[in-house]
């Protein structure tokens, strides 16, 4: 799923299930993003990168590592990744 916003292009990575106790967050994905992918939150701001893929490959977690003082604000919100310029004209 593809969502536009102005100028940028986000492709949703899922909802925010959890915290680990070394405070990354776990989402849950329906494709595995690539590590080091670049999270936003819905009003385009920079949460975290994604550090590591963990469980099934039918059923992917991500884990986040956050950029944000307060990670727990996004349990159970959607995150997205920002997509590159490059995939970007992939895509179109």
């Amino acid at each position: 799923m593809f969502r536009e916003r102005g100028m940028a292009r986000l492709q949703k990575l899922g909802r925010v299930r959890a915290l680990t106790p070394s405070k990354n967050m776990v989402v849950k994905t329906e494709k595995a993003p690539k590590p080091g992918s670049e999270v936003v939150d819905e009003n385009l701001n920079v949460v975290g990168r994604v550090c590591d893929i963990i469980g099934p490959v039918f059923a992917p977690y991500a884990l986040v590592k956050p950029t944000i003082r307060e990670p727990a604000k996004l349990v159970n919100k959607p995150v997205y990744l920002l997509l590159s310029k490059a995939k970007r004209s992939k895509n179109e």
